[in-house]
């Protein structure tokens, strides 16, 4: 052999990756997904499946809610024309009572939109709304407990408006019925009292249930 030959150094093959079989209960990596996929779910049980499936019973209530939705539609139409059409023989007091009805139902409307689209978000199905233009500002991040909150706040507004209204009746002049449909109740103190004592409830139960539920998210 060449002293050439000698000299040459041996090329040394590539280091091969060594294959090892995953430990016992280690967990796979799970496939690729792509964005936006929900996860496949097994299928359930006959019974859970009967159980979760029940939620779907509150749908005639929700449905319940909006035809009342459109009865308190025709009560603002109603009153709206009202006070139109008799605009000039209101005095201040009896125009002011009326535009506080309309704003008393205007409330309970709202505090019926958000039972309504609320509840059937958190209680029955998502109405896929991301990204749409209209979708409420407080429904992305609505859970049972803002839920509470929120309508605990519309409670309170409400209760508001009919002692504001009561407020104004107290000094009200004519009471009676009058010539054109105006309903002025007569009001006792006591009355008065009590509809304020209830407000202030009204404004703690709020209170309370704002606070239980940040006490909730800071524990999380």
């Amino acid at each position: 052999m060449s002293q050439t030959d000698q000299q040459t150094p041996t090329l040394a093959s590539p280091p091969q990756a060594t294959l090892q079989a995953p430990a016992a209960g280690a967990r796979l990596p799970e496939p690729h997904r792509p964005a936006g996929t929900a996860p496949a779910h097994p299928p359930l049980r006959p019974l859970p499946m009967v159980i979760f499936s029940s939620r779907w019973l509150q749908l005639p209530l929700y449905l319940g809610l909006i035809v009342a939705q459109c009865v308190y539609v025709f009560l603002f139409l109603k009153e709206l024309w009202h006070l139109v059409s008799h605009a000039n023989d209101f005095n201040e007091q009896e125009v002011m009572l009326l535009v506080l009805g309309l704003v008393d139902v205007v409330m309970i409307s709202n505090l019926l939109v958000m039972v309504i689209v609320g509840g059937y978000e958190t209680f029955v199905s998502r109405l896929r709304l991301e990204g749409h233009a209209d979708q409420p500002e407080w429904l992305s991040h609505v859970n049972s407990g803002i839920l509470k909150v929120k309508l605990a706040m519309a409670i309170i507004g409400i209760s508001s408006i009919h002692l504001l209204r009561t407020f104004i009746a107290l000094g009200q002049t004519n009471i009676g019925t009058g010539e054109h449909g105006t309903v002025v109740a007569p009001v006792q103190l006591d009355h008065v009292m009590w509809q304020a004592v209830i407000h202030g409830l009204f404004i703690v139960s709020a209170i309370g249930i704002a606070y239980v539920d940040r006490m909730g998210h800071e524990k999380n």
